[in-house]
């Protein structure tokens, strides 16, 4: 889905359709006035649509900052997915990894919502994301990035956690909080799960190796969440699922953007060398 299609999804959804776009990942995301809209690549991400608007309003209730939805269900136009939001004020400033793990302290206090989270598919995506990129990335690549998966699905299920398993972020990552005036809140909801607290927490130690975090600022996200997750023996399992992951998600952008086939060309042939300090870049 690239923004030309995403607009005409707008139009046909009967929203308005010529609002900045703000973002074009997993969404294509559109400023409409005081409103975000979010359309999502495919029917298939319908379900987890719907729970994101119900993540927000649990959030809501529980008195977690986070963004708001502006409808109370997602609805479906031309075969992918729709959601409104609240837009937030303009950012005082960006985020810090400390203010991210000072909300993950409040999202990981909290009971289990009434509705049910699912687990956190980490690796659920790989297959989808791969069959998008089609002929744009090698076979034997992909072949890899499967057998991959499947490896460290099986490792992840036999972790013993340190921390009470529980909802979680599921995307835990300072660029997945807007500091407005009146303070740092969560946005993007789509992967909140109910799973091991250490995957929200995995993902800023592969931000210290792979994207190029600072040893200071990574220790500020320690300090301020109370608990380093490299100190856990399944830290590297997580870790190298979340890499693989984020590895089969560039794919999916490698057939309109050589940018992208470029950064899963770098990132495959990272994993494949088994060196785990090549840096990846953000994308």
């Amino acid at each position: 889905m690239d923004e030309t299609r995403a607009r005409e999804v707008l139009r046909a959804a009967g929203l308005p359709a010529d609002g900045a776009l703000l973002a074009l990942g997993e969404n294509a995301v559109f400023a409409a006035g005081d409103l975000v809209v979010k359309v999502g690549r495919d029917a298939e991400l319908l379900a987890r649509a719907e729970r994101e608007v119900s993540v927000a309003g649990w959030l809501a209730e529980a008195g977690v900052p986070a963004v708001r939805a502006a409808e109370p269900s997602a609805r479906l136009a031309e075969g992918h997915p729709v959601t409104v939001w609240h837009r937030l004020p303009d950012a005082v400033r960006l985020a810090e990894p400390a203010d991210l793990a000072v909300l993950l302290r409040r999202v990981h206090a909290l009971p289990a919502p009434d509705f049910v989270l699912p687990g956190r598919e980490l690796l659920g995506g790989v297959e989808r994301w791969l069959r998008l990129a089609g002929d744009a990335v090698d076979a034997a690549d992909a072949a890899y990035l499967r057998a991959r998966r499947d490896g460290f699905a099986e490792a992840a299920a036999a972790l013993t956690p340190q921390l009470p398993p529980g909802p979680i972020h599921g995307d835990a990552l300072p660029r997945n909080v807007h500091v407005g005036p009146d303070g740092p809140v969560l946005v993007d909801l789509e992967t909140f799960s109910s799973d091991l607290r250490e995957h929200d927490l995995v993902v800023m130690a592969l931000s210290r190796d792979r994207y190029g975090l600072g040893p200071q600022a990574y220790d500020d996200f320690t300090v301020a969440y109370g608990w380093d997750v490299r100190d856990w023996s399944g830290c590297e399992v997580l870790r190298g699922a979340r890499e693989t992951a984020s590895c089969a998600w560039v794919a999916q952008h490698a057939p309109t953007n050589p940018k992208a086939r470029a950064e899963f060309d770098r990132r495959v042939r990272s994993l494949r060398e088994q060196d785990p300090e090549v840096r990846w870049h953000p994308f």
